[in-house]
């Protein structure tokens, strides 16, 4: 089971600030959960393939394709300060 005081390490660590009620009740459910864990762990998994995902994944990516772009001009309408056929940006870097 775990301890009141180890809850508070976990809370000091992710930067939470935790009233005395707050951290009996994470104790309580802390301490469920890691019993949950327990049973787990006791299930023989002999024979059981690992896996990454529960569902096979497939790739969700298109193929590559040469299509014609936006114009120029339409891509450059919403720009605020735009120069000829650029977009002008601040300057970032000093030279």
């Amino acid at each position: 089971m775990i301890q009141e005081a180890e809850v508070r390490h976990i809370a000091k660590l992710a930067r939470l600030q935790l009233d005395d009620a707050e951290v009996a009740t994470y104790t309580q459910q802390l301490g469920r959960i890691l019993d949950f864990f327990g049973e787990l762990a006791a299930i023989d998994t002999t024979g059981v393939p690992l896996t990454s995902h529960p569902v096979p994944v497939a790739n969700a990516f298109r193929p590559d394709e040469v299509r014609p772009s936006l114009p120029v001009e339409a891509v450059l309408a919403n720009a605020p300060q735009p120069e000829g056929d650029y977009f002008r940006v601040p300057r970032i870097l000093e030279t």
